[in-house]
C-alpha cells in the first residue's frame, strides 16, 4: 500500500509541476471589475494635471452615436499607494508614474500581469509635460488596444460558449458567419436574410445577416447603403404595429457614419448610426459590416442593434459589436 500511495504523490507532483511549467497563465485568476471600466494608478498630482486630463479626454470621450451621451470608457483613479492586490486584478489597468529617475517617457504594454485576460499599460516619464506629449503621441494606439482588449474577451466567451448551430446555419447561407454565444436563438430565417437575436424582459440585442445582389447601379456610398438597409429591413423587420417596421433615423447631430477598415485580413464598411421603427417610438443604435461575398456577386450586411429603453447602452452594443467581429469564413473556421 505504501509502494501504492508514493506513485500517486508521484503523479500528483508531476502534476503539479506540469501546472506551473510554462507561462503560469493557467494559474492566474480570472480578472475583475465591469467591462469597459479601466483602472488609471496615477497620484493626485498627476490625476489632476494634464497627464491625467489627456487620460480623461481620450479614454471617456464619448462613445459614437448612441441615443445618450455615454462615455467610451469608464476611469476609475487609484493613487499609487492604494493600488494593493484587490485593484491588481482588474481587466484594464494604466499605470502612470512620473519621475526624475525616469530618462525618458514611455509605454510599455504587458498582457495577464496578475490575472487573465488582462491588459496593463506602464507609462512613464520624468516629467508632466513629458507625460503629456507621451500620451498625445500614443493616444490612438492606447484607446485601440483597450477597444481591442474588450472585443477579445467577448470573442473568446462566444467561441467557448457557442450556439454552434446558429454559427452553420449562417455559414450555410452566407460562406461564413459570427460565433453566437449560449442564449441566443433563431428569430426569422428567409433565403436571404437571418434574424438572432439574446432577449431578455428589457433587452434586446439583434443581429441581422442579409445579402443583397451587386448590380452595375450598386454604390458603395453612405445614401446607397443606408438605402439599402432600409429596404430590406422594411421588409423583413415589422413593428407591433400594422405599417410599422425598422428603418433608420436621421437626426440632427446624430446622422449615420460610413467608414471603411480592415481587421484580420478582411475590408469591411462599417455604418454606423441610430434606428428607429416607423410609426412607433422604439429605437436605438446599431452597426453593419458591410463587404462582399466570396464570389464577389453579393453584398453581405452583417448587422447589430440594440433594444434597452431602461439602460446605457454602451456595453450592450459593443457586446454585439464583438459578435459581428468574430466573422470568419466557413474555410477559416476554428476547429
Amino acid at each position: 500500500m505504501k509502494k501504492y500511495f508514493n506513485i500517486v504523490l508521484t503523479l500528483l507532483a508531476a502534476i503539479m509541476l506540469a501546472g506551473c511549467s510554462g507561462d503560469g497563465a493557467n494559474l492566474k485568476q480570472n480578472v475583475s471589475g465591469k467591462a469597459g471600466e479601466i483602472i488609471i494608478v496615477a497620484n493626485k498630482a498627476q490625476w489632476e494635471s494634464a497627464p491625467g486630463a489627456d487620460l480623461k479626454k481620450l479614454l471617456a470621450s464619448e462613445y459614437p452615436l448612441l441615443p445618450q451621451k455615454e462615455a467610451s470608457f469608464t476611469l476609475i483613479n487609484i493613487p499609487e499607494n492604494a493600488f494593493s492586490n484587490i485593484f491588481q486584478i482588474h481587466r484594464n489597468i494604466i499605470i502612470l508614474q512620473v519621475s526624475d529617475a525616469f530618462e525618458r517617457a514611455e509605454m510599455a504594454i504587458r498582457e495577464d500581469v496578475w490575472s487573465s485576460p488582462q491588459t496593463v499599460v506602464s507609462l512613464t516619464a520624468p516629467t508632466n509635460e513629458a507625460a503629456d506629449s507621451l500620451i498625445t503621441a500614443k493616444g490612438e494606439v492606447l484607446f485601440n488596444l483597450f477597444e481591442q482588449a474588450e472585443r477579445n474577451r467577448i470573442i473568446r466567451a462566444s467561441k467557448r460558449y457557442e450556439e454552434r448551430g446558429l454559427r452553420l446555419l449562417v455559414a450555410d447561407m452566407f460562406g461564413g458567419s459570427p460565433y453566437f454565444p449560449t442564449g441566443y436563438s433563431l428569430k426569422k430565417r428567409t433565403q436571404d436574410f437571418v434574424w438572432i437575436s439574446y432577449e431578455t424582459t428589457y433587452t434586446n440585442q439583434g443581429i441581422f445577416v442579409y445579402k443583397v445582389p451587386v448590380g452595375d447601379s450598386t454604390s458603395l456610398t453612405l445614401d446607397s447603403l443606408v438605402a439599402i438597409r432600409n429596404d430590406v429591413l422594411e421588409m423583413n423587420v415589422p413593428g407591433m404595429f400594422e405599417g410599422s417596421y425598422m428603418t433608420t433615423s436621421i437626426v440632427e447631430g446624430k446622422e449615420p457614419a460610413l467608414r471603411w477598415l480592415k481587421y484580420k485580413g478582411r475590408t469591411f464598411g462599417e455604418l454606423r448610426g441610430l434606428w428607429e421603427v416607423q410609426n412607433d417610438y422604439m429605437g436605438g443604435p446599431f452597426i453593419d459590416h458591410i463587404f462582399y461575398d466570396k464570389s464577389g456577386k453579393n453584398l453581405i450586411f452583417l448587422e447589430c442593434f440594440v433594444y434597452a429603453p431602461r439602460y446605457d447602452k454602451r456595453n450592450y452594443l459593443r457586446q454585439v459589436e464583438s459578435i459581428i467581429y468574430s466573422f470568419e469564413w466557413e474555410e477559416d473556421f476554428s476547429r
